[in-house]
């Protein structure tokens, strides 16, 4: 089982002017200690269960880019990318530019939308039916392997278009960069997966993700495509400590309650818990570290990713 990072809040001390200072450090730390994946939410402003709405944010392709030149290893991607916050055939130029940088470790994380407020905030269209946000996910995924793998692209959708369009240079990664469509709706979304994606990211508990994969292998045979050509990710909240009591402390010094999308818990318990996620099916667990905390991280690297190496 690989491990990924994926980095979720931009608050790593009170100057929000050293927040790229912070998340560097992450992510080259993260490099050195044997993770596989770092992430970086792909939103305008900071959603509801991680931190305050008007917390610092920064754009996620602007910090890829910069991650891209300090890094040497590590995975980078988008976790994930709304189809509607960029054209797509932006978002390809964007994205391939950052493989090249990269010199072929970055991912394309993408997903249909869903945060309506942000939507509303900056101004761009949310449809309402989350079908017609699948259908514009597909569609754009559609759109930039085209630019990715073909010398002009002519593309007339219901959503997007291009019309002789170049891009130049290529990606890195041939014959392109590996596409990672999140979510877990299984009529639509998990049957965009199956067609189109390289790897799948869904959340919920050990049991529901191996429901999802199941319907995702399902859907592989509708579609005549190998269910092991997809990895099969998933992204879950941490916060560790060694012993109960040095976990009370913490809980209490960060405001951790009962509502904590995630586990709160011991190394022990992370290693059960991570263990059960591998049964299911996981082959890559992205851990969102709540609030940045340092001992979280040195804790999955010192005692956790070597039990599952």
């Amino acid at each position: 089982m690989k491990f990924g990072v994926h980095n979720p809040s931009w608050v790593f001390g009170p100057d929000p002017a050293e927040a790229f200072e912070g998340v560097k450090a992450k992510a080259i730390w993260a490099e050195e200690h044997g993770f596989a994946w770092f992430s970086v939410m792909d939103h305008l402003i900071q959603i509801g269960h991680i931190g305050a709405p008007d917390e610092p944010f920064i754009e996620g392709w602007t910090v890829l880019s910069a991650l891209a030149a300090v890094t040497k290893s590590i995975r980078l991607a988008t976790l994930v990318s709304s189809v509607a916050y960029r054209n797509p055939a932006l978002l390809a130029k964007i994205s391939a530019g950052v493989d090249l940088i990269s010199r072929g470790r970055m991912t394309l994380g993408i997903g249909a939308g869903w945060f309506e407020e942000e939507y509303r905030q900056y101004g761009f269209e949310f449809p309402p039916r989350p079908a017609v946000r699948i259908r514009q996910l597909e569609e754009a995924v559609r759109l930039i392997i085209a630019l990715w793998t073909t010398p002009r692209t002519t593309f007339h959708g219901k959503y997007f278009h291009a019309e002789n369009a170049i891009l130049e240079p290529k990606p890195n990664q041939k014959p392109r960069p590996p596409i990672m469509i999140a979510g877990g709706g299984e009529q639509l979304t998990l049957r965009v997966v199956a067609r189109l994606a390289d790897a799948c990211n869904v959340g919920g508990g050990p049991e529901a993700v191996k429901h999802k994969y199941a319907v995702l292998r399902a859907h592989c045979e509708a579609e005549q495509r190998d269910y092991d050509a997809i990895e099969r990710t998933n992204i879950f909240s941490l916060l560790l400590a060694r012993d109960d009591a040095s976990l009370a402390a913490k809980c209490q010094r960060l405001g951790v309650n009962a509502s904590f999308p995630g586990l709160a818990g011991t190394v022990a318990r992370a290693t059960d818990l991570i263990g059960q996620y591998q049964d299911a099916g996981v082959q890559m667990f992205i851990t969102s570290v709540y609030k940045n905390d340092p001992e979280t991280m040195e804790l999955l690297a010192s005692d956790i990713i070597p039990h599952f190496a």
